[in-house]
C-alpha cells in the first residue's frame, strides 16, 4: 500500500510494534527442551493480548500463528512437535493485522550455545538488512535493495535464498509492488516512491541458493546441512532513511 494519511501511518506504527514486541518476547522465551508448538502458543497469547490476528492463518489458513524454522528449515516451519535444542538456528517469523493493517516481521538466533560460523551467519545477514535499508529510498531504483543484499552476501562468503523475497505490505500480507528479490536484477526497473509500504528481508545461507518445499506443504527446507538466517523489517519509503515500523 502507500500511505496517504496520519491515520495510515499511525496504525501500521501500531501493528508495526505489536508484532516486533511479540517477536522479542518469543525469543527472550525460547529455551531447549520446548517444542515449536509451545513457543507458537506464546506468540498466539501474545498477539491476542494486544487484539492482533496471525496474518498467516488468517489470510492462507496457515496450520500455526507464527512461522518457526530451524536448522535447516528456512521459513515457513509449522509450529509442531519437534523440540528445541542447544545450538540451534532458530527463525520466527511474526505477521499480523490489526484494525485491517498488516505488518511483517522476524528475526533469526541461536540457542546456546553457538559457534563462529553460526554467529558469523546471523550478523552478515543483519548486516545486509540494513545496507538494503540504506539504500531504499524513494525515487531510487527497487532493485538497489537485491543489490545491496547481494554485495553483503559476497563480501561474508554466504549464498542468498533467491526464491524468497521481500514484499509489498499494509492492507494485506502480500501485495503491491509484488516480490522484491533478494538479490541484483538488472531488468527489474521498478523504482520507489514516497509513502510505499514494504517489507525487507534477506535470507542469506551457507550451501543453498534455492529451498524446496517440504511434504507438509508449508515448510521451505534447504539442502541438506544448510543453515540460513533472515531478518525483516515492515517500513515506509521516504525521500530518506525509511520509517522503520517493525519496533518496539
Amino acid at each position: 500500500m502507500t500511505i496517504e494519511t496520519e491515520q495510515d501511518l499511525k496504525a501500521l506504527q501500531r501493528i508495526g510494534r505489536i508484532v516486533a514486541w511479540t517477536l522479542q518476547e518469543m525469543k527472550r522465551r525460547t529455551e531447549p527442551g520446548m517444542t515449536t508448538a509451545e513457543l507458537d502458543m506464546i506468540g498466539k497469547a501474545l498477539l491476542e493480548s494486544e487484539g492482533a490476528q496471525s496474518a498467516p492463518r488468517l489470510t492462507y489458513g496457515f496450520p500455526g500463528y507464527t512461522c518457526i524454522s530451524i536448522n535447516e528449515e528456512a521459513a515457513h516451519g509449522i509450529p509442531g512437535s519437534r523440540v528445541i535444542q542447544p545450538g540451534d538456528v532458530v527463525n520466527i517469523d511474526v505477521s499480523a493485522e490489526k484494525d485491517g493493517y498488516f505488518a511483517d516481521t522476524g528475526g533469526s538466533f541461536v540457542v546456546p550455545p553457538s559457534d563462529a560460523l553460526k554467529d558469523r551467519l546471523l550478523h552478515s545477514t543483519q548486516v545486509a538488512l540494513n545496507e538494503a535499508c540504506r539504500s531504499a529510498r524513494a525515487g531510487s531504483p527497487l532493485n538497489g535493495i537485491g543489490r545491496a543484499i547481494e554485495k553483503v552476501a559476497k563480501q561474508k562468503g554466504f549464498r542468498i535464498i533467491r526464491n524468497l523475497c521481500s514484499h509489498g505490505v499494509g492492507r494485506a500480507l502480500h501485495e503491491e509492488p509484488g516480490e522484491i528479490p533478494g538479490y541484483y536484477n538488472p531488468a527489474d526497473r521498478r523504482m520507489l516512491h514516497e509513502g510505499l509500504v514494504i517489507t525487507i528481508e534477506p535470507f542469506l545461507s551457507t550451501k543453498s541458493r534455492h529451498v524446496e518445499e517440504a511434504d507438509d506443504g508449508w515448510t521451505l527446507v534447504g539442502s541438506p546441512g544448510n543453515l540460513s538466517a533472515q531478518f525483516e523489517h515492515t517500513m515506509v519509503i521516504t525521500k530518506g532513511r525509511p520509517i522503520l515500523l517493525t519496533v518496539v
